[in-house]
């Protein structure tokens, strides 16, 4: 099965910082692909250089085998672009909005309508088509400029950050609009710094760091590979975390602790047999469940970046 988008070496360099340094990515056919990564990871930058608005410095990208940058025109027409800023005319009505998009993709006539009307209904946005987008909630934006990368049917959706700032009812309807695309066998490209969405909407996933892919793979390869392996524990009377064999790390977290060990069934059962010989009356004692924000934290970081 060919991939839909072959990333090979791509550095690309504004003045003095290195925004991308070599990196390598492949997204198969049909699948919501995520890349996460912190704030100015180069998340940005690599969706402008799929989609063509920037040049990489080096390297080669491929979307459904055409070189970017001999092919640009045949990739245009077989992608659509979701930017992180809002794109659209305020003073213009939501179909207004649509119609000019439209035109430029080279649809006209009564096929233009239609495809308006299928988008505004994909949207959730139908009722409101009429009304100038200056009268629009952040999270209708977000939905119009969604629906203008769909109108020309696109066979890779492209998305940077399209849930920023926006209200849980317009995310939930973003996430189904994604399944559904999906489903219809569109493939999604995801950019988002939020692990929820990632685990909510994502097969495949590329955490960037810096400039450089720091891990790739499928969500559950990912968290057997990088997440922690740990036991919860909290008991009535214990100021201090248990001493057993196994314990790699204990670390405080509200009024107990979470304690890392290569083998946790091991550790739950010995601290269970170790606080019931003592008559500890045991508050919470549980294993705890790989986490991509672990994983991430522990490939990225804990410190702020802005």
């Amino acid at each position: 099965m060919t991939d839909v988008l072959n990333v090979r070496q791509v550095t690309k360099r504004y003045g003095g910082n290195q925004a991308l340094k070599g990196v390598d990515l492949s997204v198969k056919p049909g699948s919501c692909f995520g890349l996460l990564g912190p704030n100015g990871a180069g998340k940005s930058t690599m969706m402008k250089l799929l989609t063509g608005i920037i040049e990489a410095d080096q390297g080669a990208i491929e979307l459904f085998g055409l070189d970017i940058r001999k092919e640009l025109p045949s990739i245009h027409r077989l992608i659509g672009y979701v930017p992180q800023d809002i794109t659209l005319y305020e003073k213009l009505s939501g179909r207004q909005n649509l119609t000019f998009f439209g035109q430029m993709h080279g649809i006209r006539g009564s096929e233009l309508k239609k495809r308006i009307a299928h988008v505004l209904e994909a949207v959730g946005l139908t009722d409101r088509a009429g009304d100038e987008v200056s009268s629009y909630s952040g999270g209708m934006k977000r939905r119009i400029n969604i629906a203008a990368a769909l109108l020309h049917q696109p066979k890779l959706v492209i998305m940077d950050e399209p849930t920023v700032g926006i209200d849980p009812q317009s995310r939930n309807h973003i996430f189904e609009m994604i399944k559904k695309l999906q489903r219809e066998g569109v493939t999604v490209l995801y950019s988002t710094h939020y692990m929820e969405e990632v685990e909510a909407l994502c097969d495949e996933v590329a955490i960037i760091d810096h400039g450089r892919i720091v891990s790739q793979g499928g969500l559950r390869e990912l968290l057997e590979l990088h997440a922690v392996k740990a036991v919860y524990a909290e008991a009535a009377g214990v100021s201090e975390p248990p001493a057993l064999k196994g314990i790699i790390k204990a670390t405080p977290e509200g009024s107990g602790w979470v304690l890392e060990c290569d083998n946790p069934l091991a550790v739950l059962s010995a601290l269970s047999a170790k606080w019931a010989g003592e008559g500890v009356a045991v508050k919470a004692l549980e294993l705890m469940q790989p986490s991509l924000d672990n994983v991430f934290l522990k490939l990225t970081g804990t410190t702020l970046r802005d």
